[in-house]
């Protein structure tokens, strides 16, 4: 039977020839990942059902990095409850302190994913990994508890969109902008629990930091999970940072779709997201004057490496607006040390900037730039829901990192074009 490149991945983890959209079952996952956020309520229906062991100490993954480092004594807590849990179950993969960034940042630079795999995470995120063409998707921490028991899901098999990406794209659009852009044409439902698969000439040269971006976003459709067919930029990136054999899957070209979306990226200009939905999406020139107090670049969605090289790019021999804070917060240990290595760090000072540790800090209003009443802020992130980084009253403004930059520096929201 024909299939899809998701179909295929959860039926060889269920153990069958085929799946089908709609039907139930139960795979085998490679990677159950918690945060310091999700991680307790499933530690606690772990105990209560009796369980002493996960199902595999290598396969479970802790990364603390919501609160990161800890904010208060709640957050401490809810630390420490996990760092001994994950003590007696002796956890391999436990990421706190120096070690510790971002998690959908993180796990594919350890190399703890690869194609093929089937990851849950109980944070909505977990999408990420279908930029290395493993289906991934997040789940609730009841969820997770059951997995870490188990090695096992229960779930449905998702239908799948297809979204064929043609032309060619203009200066300053990158996956962000491809992903804003798709979410404003089809809304934050209109990929509900289906699969997204981003094919087409412009995905086929698209870099793997871009790929990450654009399956991060998918759950901002309703997706349940984002995913693109391996090539030699998926192999490249898994060779150098894992020893895992990687599996490779594609869809049949007689694959059965729910819809086939054509979208023609010569037409996309830089996008930035109104508030409060990630759909609320235009091009930056159509907005006007939208003064605003903070920049934040970084997050799961736009914090590697090549994200601050392009900030950089922007904010070389240029001071941000007297009213705006930049901050800037790598999504790891290993970007950060690169833009320390860099001199990228040097450029943001100078700048006006200010460097965070890895933290997904300020994007779910936990801290490190928490907002006022009335604040705007053009954010790197994926979510601009309302009190989603700090004050019910405040906003913020999704876009690339490019377009994050050029508004530090004007003070307004704007493009790279505004500053000549």
């Amino acid at each position: 039977m024909p299939q899809t490149i998701s179909e295929k991945i959860l039926a060889a983890h269920a153990g069958v020839k085929s799946v089908k959209a709609g039907e139930f079952i139960e795979p085998k996952v490679d990677i159950a990942l918690g945060n310091d956020v999700t991680t307790p309520l499933a530690i606690k229906e772990f105990r209560k059902v009796g369980a002493k062991k996960v199902f595999d100490r290598s396969k479970v993954v802790f990364v603390m990095d919501h609160f990161t480092p800890n904010k208060d004594i709640n957050s401490a807590e809810q630390v420490k409850f996990i760092r001994e849990f994950a003590k007696e179950q002796k956890i391999i993969n436990y990421f706190e302190g120096t070690n510790v960034g971002v998690e959908h940042a993180l796990l594919p630079e350890k190399g703890l994913v690869v194609p093929g795999d089937l990851v849950i995470g109980a944070d909505s995120h977990t999408c990420t990994y279908g930029a290395l063409s493993a289906f991934s998707t997040g789940v609730g921490s009841t969820d997770l508890a059951a997995a870490m028991i188990t090695g096992k899901l229960w779930m449905k098999v998702p239908s799948t969109i297809k979204f064929i990406y043609t032309g060619k794209l203009n200066k300053w659009v990158s996956g962000k902008d491809l992903i804003l852009h798709t979410i404003g044409k089809i809304g934050v439902d209109g990929a509900l629990y289906q699969s997204m698969e981003f094919v087409g000439p412009v995905i086929d040269k698209l870099p793997m930091h871009e790929r990450f971006t654009m399956a991060n976003m998918a759950i901002e459709a309703g997706g349940k999970n984002g995913i693109f067919h391996p090539d030699k930029f998926t192999l490249e990136y898994a060779k150098k940072r894992s020893k895992k054999k990687p599996r490779l899957y594609a869809s049949d070209a007689d694959a059965k779709y729910a819809d086939v979306i054509e979208i023609d990226c010569s037409k996309i200009k830089p996008q930035v997201s109104l508030p409060f939905l990630p759909s609320n999406s235009k091009a930056v020139g159509e907005v006007g004057r939208i003064e605003i107090d903070q920049v934040v670049i970084g997050s799961c969605t736009n914090g590697r490496i090549e994200d601050f090289r392009l900030a950089a790019k922007i904010l070389k021999g240029k001071k941000i607006n007297s009213r705006v804070r930049l901050l800037i917060i790598p999504a790891t240990p290993e970007v950060y040390k690169q833009i320390l290595d860099e001199g990228l760090i040097s450029i943001f000072l100078a700048a006006g900037g200010i460097i965070s540790p890895p933290t997904c800090g300020p994007c779910l209003g936990g801290h490190m730039g928490i907002l006022a009443s009335g604040e705007r802020c053009v954010a790197t992130t994926n979510r601009n829901f309302v009190g989603r980084m700090g004050h019910v009253k405040s906003e913020v403004y999704l876009a690339s990192p490019v377009v994050a930059a050029a508004s530090a520096i004007k003070g307004y929201v704007a493009e790279p074009e505004q500053l000549k």
